[in-house]
């Protein structure tokens, strides 16, 4: 019983942490750059309760941790009034490259902390590494699907901020539509694929060579491969 509350606890601090901080970093970095939305509103904090969103940021991410292997949640999102900002397309790239940035830090100190643990320790050591472990891949999960180029995530974003208005603005529309598209890509496509034999989990498919390689580059970075 106490090794699997363990276990519970190695994956969920992690993914609570990476999902929080990922969005205390929109509003920090928004209200460096002229709103103070997220700060007046209290979600420019690294106290995560204030983020916590019960189902996507603990409860999805551990049942499809133990159930599929791969991980996705959220947290509250941070409000960013974009039209505040001190250069609204410019620095609205820099707001959304803040959530990846964090997740990119964590993920970098927890391969660097990996490296100071022994396989074989005692149950708190064996516990820590497992912590940092999934801290590695969560993270890296996080800031790769979030780099997708479509609205809203970060990296459609990124893109609207950086591509030119005649392809800016139709990426921009796709918004209201860009959760639905990722729920079909998350779950319906997949089960769509296991009714007709047939491997339809794109987004794994998508998303695996860059976590890979992220990854890989991470414990070179560190020396700890």
């Amino acid at each position: 019983m106490e090794e699997w509350i363990l276990q519970i606890a190695a994956v969920a601090l992690p993914a609570i942490l990476a999902i929080t901080l990922h969005e205390a970093a929109h509003g920090f970095a928004a209200w460096r750059l002229g709103d103070d939305t997220a700060l007046r509103l209290g979600r420019v904090t690294l106290n995560p309760i204030r983020h916590v969103d019960p189902i996507g940021t603990v409860i999805l991410p551990a049942v499809m941790y133990f159930t599929t292997g791969f991980m996705f949640g959220w947290a509250k999102p941070v409000p960013v009034n974009f039209g505040r900002l001190n250069n609204p397309r410019r620095d609205m790239v820099w707001v959304a490259l803040a959530g990846p940035g964090v997740n990119l830090a964590l993920a970098y100190l927890s391969v660097l902390l990996w490296g100071f643990t022994e396989p074989g320790g005692s149950l708190t050591e064996s516990w820590f590494r497992l912590m940092l472990q999934v801290s590695v891949l969560v993270n890296v999960v996080l800031m790769v699907f979030n780099l997708i180029p479509l609205p809203p995530l970060d990296g459609g974003r990124v893109a609207v901020g950086l591509l030119p208005d005649a392809l800016a603005f139709p990426l921009a529309r796709l918004e209201r539509y860009g959760i639905l598209i990722l729920m079909f890509a998350l779950f319906l496509l997949p089960m769509i694929g296991r009714q007709i034999g047939v491997d339809l989990g794109i987004l794994s498919m998508v998303l695996g060579p860059p976590v890979d390689f992220v990854i890989d580059l991470l414990q070179t970075l560190t020396g700890n491969g």
